[in-house]
């Protein structure tokens, strides 16, 4: 079932299209532009389905992002920094996200782990 919900909602997105990643300067600025797209349609859609739960911003150049994200959990709301870098052979080469007020707080949180 939850399989499915994902399939919705990627589906509600729209498609990025131009491969270009960071080295790519002319490329990287359309990329960019169809990241925000999707990104601001993410955000509204769950906002609309009241499932919000990130902030996000990057740099000038798109390559750095941060923000916070939060959880819920038996009426506790838990918040959190989170950040991650856009790497140069992006989008063959996924981001790697960190939440550096969980590093190591145990054996599975760990940053690049």
């Amino acid at each position: 079932m939850a399989e499915a919900a994902a399939r919705r909602a990627v589906a509600e997105l729209p498609l990025l299209r131009a491969p270009a990643g960071p080295r790519d300067r002319e490329g990287w600025a359309e990329r960019l532009r169809e990241e925000y797209r999707a990104l601001i349609q993410y955000v509204e859609n769950n906002k609309r389905a009241d499932t919000d739960w990130f902030r996000l911003e990057s740099n000038p150049e798109g390559t750095r992002w941060f923000g916070r994200c939060w959880y819920v959990h038996e009426l506790l709301k838990y918040e959190f920094a989170i950040e991650f870098e856009i790497p140069v052979t992006y989008p063959g080469t996924a981001p790697e996200i960190a939440i550096p007020e969980l590093d190591g707080k145990t054996a599975k949180m760990y940053r690049w782990g």
